[in-house]
Order: structure tokens, then C-alpha cells, then sequence
């Protein structure tokens, strides 16, 4: 048999590493998918596609015809649709699938969190007075705002929001993690911040926020994760290499 061929469905920085690590390995041939949302993706330790599918019959139609052994779905933990495709294109196409998703943060004494289960829910917990919001959630939400004008939006993302938000008061921040306490508590200090919405990322990168908002006393709408994968889930880098070699047998790898 051949080197053992693994598709990683990425755009974390845990794709990343995890990418790294099979590449430094030199035991099978990698191919990492970013879905191209970032407009000046950092570059990658191994072959990279940018770019969708088209779904999950496609994405099961790439695996079948490129030989894969192997899917991996280390994508957001907020990228729900393309966790779906990856779970229905693993079982149509009959190849092993694991899901690299880091654990969710966890509530610490001081934090005032408002559970919410989307940003429009977010966006209407805040109340019908105005308030000074940090929406940390990335362009992609952003364009929720408008159902509630009457506040003042800080919006961050990593490329700008297009088209600008039909909104009064609204200022962007182009900008990306990872970010430090200090700067965070800084930016929250200086748009007077009352409100932050957030989502349940995980992670070390964006988290100074979320301990900011606790230092500081303001509030934090977060918006909890959707239901996991139906796939194998595990949460760290190592535990996916371990499962790596779990699923793909040694007998393959003695194959040239």
C-alpha cells in the first residue's frame, strides 16, 4: 500500500499544528483545506487548497477520488455546516474521521456571562437602553448589529467589514489574535465597553477578552457552541496524532 493520504479541514491554529507535526513525521501525505474566509491566509507547513466543496456529496466525492484514508475536522468550533459535511462525507465515502476541537471556556468566580444560543439572541439580551458594546465576533455576525441601532458597536475582525454597517454610532477595528490582557483591557477602557458579545471559542488566543471583561466587571453575552460532531472528538493536537495513528494502521506506513 501507499503512504497513508489524510485530508485536515483547517483555519485553527490547532490545523496548524496538527499539519506541522504530521509533516514533520514524514509518514503520510497531507493536504490542509482552509475554506478561504481570511483574505491573506498565514502560510501553511504543508500543501494548502483554499476554497469550499460545494457540500457534503462533493467533499465525499474528493475523498473517494483522491484516495484519503483519513478526515480530519479541525475547522472553528463555530463552523457548523462544514462539521456536518465533514460527519456525512466520512460515512458516505466510508473513510475514518476525527474531530480536532478544543474545549469550550469555562465560567470563573467574577464572570458575568448572559448564556445565549446566537448572536441575534446576543444582540437582543442586551436590552432596549443603549450601551457600549465590544462585538468580538468577527465580520461574518456583525451585520446583526443593525436590528439594534440604538447602541454603539466596536467591531473587530480580521479583515474590514464590507459593506459598513448601516449604523450611527459603529467603529472597527482591524486586528488579529492573539491578544494580550493589557491590550484588551486598554481597548474595553478607551470605547468605555459595557457589553461584550463573544462566542465560546476555546483557546488561548481570544480569551484575554473574556478575562478582561472579568477584571473590569462588564458583562459578556456569550453564545454557546452548537452540538458537537457526531464524529470521533478530541481536543488537543496530541490526542489527534494519537488517534492518527489509531486509525491509520502501521502496516500502512511500511509502504512505499
Amino acid at each position: 500500500m501507499g503512504r497513508p493520504r489524510i485530508l485536515i479541514l483547517g483555519g485553527t491554529g490547532e490545523a496548524r499544528l496538527l499539519a506541522e507535526a504530521l509533516a514533520a513525521r514524514g509518514d503520510c501525505d497531507v493536504l490542509l483545506s482552509l475554506a478561504g474566509r481570511t483574505e491573506k491566509p498565514a502560510a501553511q507547513p504543508v500543501p494548502a487548497r483554499i476554497g469550499g466543496f460545494g457540500g457534503a456529496v462533493a467533499l465525499a466525492d474528493f475523498l473517494k477520488v483522491g484516495g484519503y484514508d483519513l478526515l480530519i475536522d479541525a475547522t472553528h468550533p463555530f463552523a457548523e455546516r462544514i462539521s456536518a459535511n465533514a460527519a456525512f462525507a466520512a460515512e458516505a465515502s466510508g473513510i475514518a474521521a476525527i474531530a480536532l476541537c478544543r474545549p469550550e471556556w469555562q465560567r470563573l468566580p467574577g464572570d458575568r456571562w448572559h448564556d445565549v444560543q446566537s448572536i441575534p439572541a446576543a444582540i437582543e439580551a442586551l436590552g432596549p437602553s443603549p450601551r457600549r458594546v465590544f462585538l468580538a465576533t468577527g465580520r461574518q455576525g456583525a451585520h446583526f448589529a443593525e436590528a439594534a441601532p440604538q447602541h454603539f458597536y466596536l467591531i473587530r475582525s480580521v479583515d474590514p467589514v464590507a459593506p459598513l454597517l448601516a449604523l450611527a454610532n459603529v467603529d472597527y477595528v482591524i486586528d488579529r489574535g492573539p491578544f494580550t490582557l493589557e491590550g484588551e483591557c486598554a481597548l474595553l477602557k478607551q470605547h468605555d465597553i459595557d457589553a461584550i458579545i463573544a462566542k465560546n471559542s476555546g483557546g488561548a488566543a481570544t480569551y484575554a477578552k473574556i478575562e478582561a471583561a472579568r477584571l473590569l466587571g462588564i458583562e459578556v453575552m456569550m453564545v454557546a457552541r452548537a452540538t458537537a460532531s457526531t464524529v470521533k472528538t478530541v481536543e488537543t493536537v496530541e490526542a489527534a496524532l494519537a488517534a492518527v495513528d489509531h486509525l491509520v494502521p502501521p502496516a500502512m506506513k511500511r509502504g512505499v
